[in-house]
């Protein structure tokens, strides 16, 4: 039996289900191989025996609606083969992930709802509410070797020593540019500095009357699309040691590039986004470059092909910070949590185990969208040669995922280069970092003010939770 550690308790809003699975039950096997759940050139599922009897038990998991579909009309199958082969009654719901954070503080607040819950973005402020995972991540690195560290620090608290989360995967976040609208400035290849970002981009809007797709909302594009900015002009919302550090002339100035880039090539719909939005913009054909993973192109290849042929992916963007600060963070991040309410937090986990084993179906059956948190379960992956050098899903050139290949080296977690602490959870889940970009390009306040105002902020959130004795830092 896996080991769980208890933790304290923390927040149900209603849910509208999309899938509702009754398990079977009764198949007890040594060893269970299914093929039905699994996609185009995926291994075989392996099923093995759960190291606890968890027959006659049920599982709920609340996640979110995958942003490539066919994973979602793959999962309820792999979990639903899963119960029937473990006697485990099953139950899947999935919703909008801007929806996520409220309906778990809801589900803590009642003391009641499902077993496990995954969102795309880090949510340490909740860890007084979920078991500590340590032994699940021990588990599952013995079983399959080492965690990323990207994905240890988007679900570790260094304070408290525990892992608040189980992070199995994460998208990575190129950025996805139109070539034949950057081939007329000169940049084949697409940007590859914020320079070349501005320059190009502002020629292309003058000339062919097609923007830039960098939100400004409240939503968590925006808020990852200002931290990777930041990083990339030598900036941070903390450092190593939890402490507060956006005020800083380095920031100051990622601002003035957002207000100039927002001047020169966007229009006031950036301030209005959603998480779709940029997506939307790019598979219409009437935006030049989004930061982005890849499902803004699988959609384009859906509907509109003519569209998607010409989408490219590129590397982080290199800023005043040079080559070592061009980064991104996981465009997704899946961190699955177990609330101290779960009524089956020893099923949430053994399920949570069979999905890392089954992790490259996982990857096929996303499209490439998954990264997987543990490598050694998709040997080749990254290789040359492998399947991002000759992708099964139609891209023309079939090496076109090929810029994915080195995403482990530039992914690194939020609030890099400190760990995704509680202040970072509720930084994002506040918008923070959006909203001190919005009110400078808007000219609701000059950069510097809305600085000064961002370092407010997170200096009340972060004293919150050092009060709480969830995050490090102070001095």
């Amino acid at each position: 039996m896996i080991r769980r550690s208890s933790a304290g308790r923390f927040q149900h809003s209603g849910i509208s289900r999309r899938s509702l699975m009754q398990g079977a039950g009764g198949l007890s096997l040594a060893t269970y191989l299914g093929t039905r759940a699994t996609g185009t050139g995926a291994a075989t599922l392996v099923q093995a025996t759960p190291t606890t009897d968890i027959s006659g038990t049920s599982l709920s998991i609340l996640q979110w609606s995958h942003f490539v579909p066919s994973f979602d009309e793959w999962f309820p199958t792999f979990l639903q083969e899963w119960g029937d082969a473990n006697g485990v009654t099953v139950q899947v719901d999935m919703i909008n992930t801007a929806d996520v954070p409220a309906t778990f503080a809801g589900e803590i607040s009642a003391g009641s709802g499902h077993d496990i819950v995954e969102h795309i973005a880090s949510l340490p402020q909740y860890e007084n509410s979920v078991l500590d995972m340590t032994d699940l991540v021990a588990e599952a690195t013995a079983r399959h070797g080492e965690q990323l560290p990207m994905a240890k620090a988007n679900s570790f608290n260094p304070t408290t020593n525990k892992y608040y989360g189980f992070c199995h995967g994460y998208a990575p976040d190129p950025a996805n540019y139109r070539k034949s609208l950057w081939e007329t400035v000169g940049l084949d290849t697409g940007p590859t500095t914020f320079d070349e970002l501005l320059e190009g981009g502002t020629q292309i809007w003058n000339e062919q009357g097609v923007q830039m797709g960098i939100g400004m909302s409240q939503e968590i594009d925006s808020q990852m699309a200002a931290q990777a900015m930041m990083w990339a002009f030598g900036a941070g919302i903390q450092d190593e040691n939890e402490n507060v550090t956006i005020n800083s002339p380095e920031t100051i100035e990622a601002v003035n590039y957002m207000k100039t880039l927002f001047e020169s090539a966007m229009t006031p719909e950036v301030f209005g986004w959603n998480a779709a939005s940029n997506n939307q913009l790019l598979v219409a054909g009437q935006a030049s470059y989004i930061l982005n993973s890849i499902s803004a192109y699988r959609t384009a290849q859906e509907q509109q092909p003519d569209v998607a042929a010409d989408i490219f992916l590129s590397l982080p963007l290199e800023g005043p910070a040079g080559p070592d600060r061009a980064l991104a963070h996981g465009h997704a991040v899946f961190t699955a949590m177990i609330p101290t309410y779960a009524e089956n937090p020893d099923t949430a986990m053994e399920f949570l185990l069979h999905l890392t084993a089954n992790y490259q179906a996982a990857v096929d059956n996303s499209k490439f969208y998954n990264f997987p948190a543990f490598p050694d379960t998709f040997p080749g992956l990254t290789d040359d040669g492998g399947p991002l050098d000759n992708d099964p899903y139609g891209s023309e050139p079939p090496d076109k995922l090929a810029t994915l290949k080195t995403a482990n080296d530039w992914t690194v977690n939020l609030g890099w280069p400190g760990p995704a602490n509680a202040m970072i959870g509720e930084c994002f889940n506040t918008f923070v970092l959006s909203d001190m970009m919005a009110k400078a390009a808007r000219g609701d306040m000059s950069p510097e003010d809305a600085v000064a105002e961002a370092e407010t902020t997170l200096n009340a959130i972060a004293e919150n939770w050092r009060a709480e004795g969830l995050m490090g830092g102070g001095q």
